[in-house]
């Protein structure tokens, strides 16, 4: 066989190969345990789907997800302008260490009023649970810091 040819098939059955293997992928599986646009699953739709959250509980939860969304980018927007006075004071000649250390005080506050609110975020999910939920909810727990892990962004350049 001619060596033309013989690439030419092994081309064409890694195609199809691949166009299988994407086929299989796409078709397998239900559309619910799929994110809606590629990537993960949203926070919000694991934690409905693990804790089998009725249409009550879903209201209740959207609700607190409403309050925390606002909580949460308040105190971000504290953070962000604590950061931009301190690294404002970059550009001047000498720093002043006061002011420098009432900053990263300041910084060091507000991003603890984060960590709580999350973590009354997640003590209001819980008190949404039926007892029969509450297993669930303790086995979620386990995952809560990979669920609600950033999201991974493009590689950065220090």
């Amino acid at each position: 066989m001619e060596k033309t040819k013989l690439l030419t098939i092994t081309v064409i059955g890694l195609l199809l190969l691949n166009f299988g293997t994407l086929g299989f992928l796409f078709f397998t599986g239900t559309n619910e345990h799929r994110p809606p646009h590629g990537g993960r699953p949203e926070p919000k739709a694991i934690i409905i789907e693990r804790l089998h959250f009725d249409a009550i509980q879903q209201k209740e939860y959207i609700k607190l997800i409403q309050w925390h969304r606002g909580e949460i980018e308040k105190l971000d927007g504290n953070i962000r302008e604590a950061k931009n006075e301190l690294y404002s004071h970059l550009s001047q000649t000498e720093t002043n260490v006061k002011a420098k250390d009432s900053l990263i005080a300041a910084i060091n506050s507000y991003q603890k009023q984060v960590e709580e609110t999350h973590f009354k975020h997640f003590e209001d999910i819980k008190k949404l649970c039926r007892k029969d939920q509450l297993e669930d909810y303790t086995d979620l727990t386990e995952d809560f810091s990979r669920i609600f892990a950033p999201k991974p962004k493009g590689r950065r350049h220090d």
